[in-house]
């Protein structure tokens, strides 16, 4: 099983990815671990984070892939959130032949910016995030749509 989570930043995904990957016979796989750890100081612009995302996803979808096909479910802490992150995210499900749900943590923008402040402040996530880059990332959130063809949970979060 390939579980995907689509929402904003700040929406909560890693959190209920965590929750997701506490399943027996689960891994959970972070983007924000692996950017921090490859990355570290190279990423300060959203082409940058596409440019990295982009190699991290090409170096990962092979291993990801074997884990799925080894009878290993994976929780994919990357965010779901453009038609093309999700296209990737098809491929896998194709190559590696599971199932898979989509999450969608549907959080309005004002409590997103209110936790992205909150996260910032603790000092416990590997990148700080501004509201002007919450809002430009923002601009290319495209929610999921019926005719991608994923199985879509929708999360309707108000606090």
């Amino acid at each position: 099983m390939l579980y995907l989570i689509c929402g904003k930043i700040a929406a909560g995904k890693s959190t209920f990815a965590k929750q997701l990957s506490e399943q027996s016979g689960t891994v959970l796989i972070s983007e924000d671990f692996w950017l921090a750890s490859l990355y570290s100081g190279q990423i300060a612009s959203l082409e940058d984070y596409a440019r990295c995302s982009g190699l991290l996803r090409t170096a990962m979808a092979p291993h990801i892939v074997g884990l799925l096909q080894a009878g290993v479910s994976v929780v994919l802490d990357f965010p779901s959130n453009t038609l093309a992150t999700r296209a990737w995210a098809r491929e896998l499900i194709e190559q590696a032949g599971v199932a898979h749900e989509l999450h969608y943590l549907d959080v309005a923008d004002e409590l997103c910016k209110a936790r992205l402040h909150a996260r910032n402040a603790s000092g416990d996530h590997p990148f700080e995030t501004t509201e002007a880059q919450f809002d430009l990332f923002s601009r290319y959130f495209v929610a999921p749509q019926e005719s991608e063809g994923f199985h879509v949970i929708r999360h309707q979060i108000k606090n």
